[in-house]
Formats: C-alpha cells, structure tokens, sequence
C-alpha cells in the first residue's frame, strides 16, 4: 500500500490492484481483507465496479448502483429461500434467517416492520433518553474504578443488550446469553462459513428458541405494556387483526435482538477507535459536542457496521453496464459504497463534521433499517458521554478485529481512561 494510513490515504499499487481484481473471490478472501477491507473495496470498484464472482453471483462495489438495487425492490428480492437452502440446509440457521424480517419481502416484511416501527416512534425513542444517559453513567463509572479497561466487553456491547433487553422486557438476569448466541448466528452469514462456524450458528438457533418459548409463554400469560413492550406488540399482532405464527414470532425477536445488538455494539466501538487514530477529529468533537450527531454518521460511513447485503434478481436486468441474468445472486459492498468518492470527498478521511453524508450504513428504500433511530441515539449519548468523562483515554494494547467480513467491528478495544 502506498501512503499513510493515518491520512487516509488506502490505496494499492495499479500492479498489485490489477491482480486482486483478476482473483478476488469473496467466499475465499485474503487474510488482510479482515483487518482493512477498503483498499479492496478501491481497486475493485475503480476496475470491475458490478464483478462476476467465481459462483456466478456479482460483487457491487459503487455507491448509485447498491442504492439503485435497494431502492428498487421490484427487480431486486430480500427474500433468501432459494440462496440459502444450498448454503444451510434444513436446519435450524436456514428456519430463523429465512424467517426474519431483514431476509423477507412483502407481505411478512410489511407486518412485522410495520409491529416493530409502532414502538419505536420518534417519542418513544425521545422518552428512552434518561434511562439510556443512566445506564451509560453507570458503565462510566465503572470504567473509571478499573482505569484499564475492554471498550467492547466494558462498554460498547454492555449497551444494547441493556437497551434491547429493555425494549423486549427480557428479565436482566436472563441476559448473560444473549450476546454469545447472537454473535453465532450472525456469524454464518459470512460469504463461507466453516463447518464449525454453522454447528455453533445452529446451536445457538436452538438455544435461542427455547428460551424465547419460555419467555413468550410467560408474557402471554402477564402482557406488558404495548407502548413500550415489542414483545407484547408482536404477541398481539396488528389491530386488524393479522398475528404472526409461532415461528415467525420467536425468530422475528432473535432478529430484533441480533440486529440491535451487533450494529450498535460495532458503532460505538468502531468510533472510540476511530477517534483514537485521527485526534484532530477527537479534538474538534471535544471542543464542540454539538457535532456528535454528524460524528455518529461519519462513524456509521467511515467504518460501516454492517459491511455486505444480498439481493436477487427476480428478472433479468442491467447494471452499471453489465448484463445480470433473472435468478442472479448480488452483494451489495456497503463498506465500498460508503467510501466512494463520487459521492463522498475525500472518502478516507474521517470527518466528524461531514456534509451531506448519505451513506448507505442502515440500507435505503423499503428495507432501510426500522432501529436506526434507534441505534443513532445509542451511538450519540456514547460518545458525549464518555468524551465529556474520558477526554484523553487512550489504546493499551493491540485491538482484536471481529474477524468477519459481513459485520465490521471489534472483538476487544483495550484502553485506559
């Protein structure tokens, strides 16, 4: 690589790009990929932007064409049955992932998004405020008796399991396994799961469901309040009447708790690091918190929590160019997107203040993500928070990357405050 990475500059040589280009299979990606994906994501959009993958699926790395594909879902299908069958079987991943909200079109989208989005109303969100700026205080202070600390472990990820254990009215002390099994779920999405990697996936489905059944019987038996409980909400249905079958419903809550753990974990984490690896961005945040709001954007763009999405075409098309038969299996490359300079300025560089920013991190069109409000005003009281108690914390040993393409975060952040 050619440059400085601390300004931004992540580039390879025309050589060495030419040559990824020609072998890059994401279902067999580089050992580095993990750690920095986006000198990739540059040689592969500036040379074979809409790529043929070696299984025939394509690889879109611009920004109008993964926007164009989200916002067009009649061409473009959420629906994952015929994908991945062949990649999980009949088992236990294929049941929960072929039966959430994010892998679905109409009509089963429609009804639980349309559940979900009735208790996440701009005032709900707002009321949520003090008892997330409590929790977070707490953890504060926590950090600051340890001195040395885990920013993930300690902080990033104790929040939205607390923030969605809530919203679901999960006992607390019934969360301790929520995280494990969502992080082994999530992880068979990769582009090729190992076998080990599916086994623990499937476990964790099955861990998962009994306990939703457990707690799914209770609550029937003592609702909560509709206003504030999802559970309840998605218990109860639609007030037309329309419910949600028993597998739909306990699936549709592992995905409310995966999502609103995975993305918002890796958001709060990815921009305490970026934060450390550009201090005149610290600096300027810290001199003017009014900024948070557009520094958590730039998080969500810079170091995208969710890296991959997947379409299939329902019929035949055209994209940038190139010709994509009807049946055609298309990741959208969000990381890529996100650091395109025809629509961003100088997209290596991180910019708490940047705008416009209209990145791709929550997807756009009918699937854009029902929780991002949720997961801004997470990642907002975090970062004010901790930068107005721990200004000059700082890196204390080597940060463990999460080791997966699809999800882009860390697995441990070392620091003292």
């Amino acid at each position: 690589m050619t440059g400085a990475r601390a300004a931004g500059i992540v580039r390879f040589p025309p050589e060495r790009a030419a040559a990824i280009v020609r072998t890059f299979d994401l279902r067999a990606l580089p050992a580095d990929f993990y750690d920095d994906p986006f000198p990739y994501y540059h040689a592969l959009r500036e040379r074979d932007p809409v790529m043929a993958m070696p299984d025939g699926s394509f690889l879109l790395t611009r920004y109008d064409d993964c926007n164009a594909v989200y916002r067009d879902t009649r061409t473009f299908s959420s629906d994952k049955r015929d994908e991945f069958r062949p990649k999980f079987g009949d088992t236990p991943l294929y049941a929960h992932h072929t039966t959430s909200l994010v892998f679905n079109d109409p009509p089963l989208h429609t009804r639980v998004r349309r559940i979900i989005a009735g208790a996440l109303t701009p005032r709900a969100i707002a009321d949520m405020e003090p008892a997330l700026v409590a929790l977070v205080e707490r953890l504060l202070d926590g950090l600051a008796a340890r001195g040395t600390v885990d920013l993930i472990a300690d902080f990033a990820a104790a929040i939205p399991v607390e923030v969605i254990g809530n919203l679901l009215d999960v006992p607390r002390d019934e969360r301790g396994p929520l995280r494990g099994w969502s992080l082994a779920i999530l992880s068979a999405l990769e582009p090729a799961p190992s076998p080990a990697v599916l086994a623990a996936g499937n476990r964790a489905v099955d861990g998962f469901i009994a306990y939703l059944e457990d707690l799914v019987a209770r609550r029937r038996r003592r609702p909560g309040d509709p206003e504030t409980d999802v559970l309840t909400r998605l218990i109860a249905g639609e007030p037309e009447g329309g419910r949600l079958t028993e597998p739909e419903l306990l699936h549709n809550v592992i995905f409310i708790l995966n999502a609103g753990h995975e993305t918002t974990t890796n958001l709060i984490g990815n921009g305490l690091h970026a934060l450390c690896a550009w201090p005149d961005q610290r600096a300027r945040l810290i001199a003017d918190p009014g900024l948070a709001e557009s520094a958590v954007e730039e998080i969500l763009r810079f170091e995208s929590s969710n890296q991959l999405g997947n379409r299939r075409a329902v019929r035949a098309t055209e994209l940038g160019g190139r010709a994509l038969p009807a049946g055609s299996l298309i990741t959208l490359a969000i990381g890529a997107a996100n650091r395109d300079p025809a629509q961003f300025p100088e997209p290596d560089r991180f910019d708490v203040g940047r705008t416009p920013n209209r990145h791709l991190a929550f997807g756009a069109g009918r699937h854009q993500c029902v929780g991002m409000t949720l997961a801004r005003l997470e990642g907002r009281v975090a970062l004010e928070r901790f930068l107005a108690r721990f200004p000059g914390y700082r890196l204390d040993g080597a940060p463990v990357r999460g080791g997966r393409a699809r999800f882009r975060g860390f697995a441990s952040l070392p620091a003292r405050v």
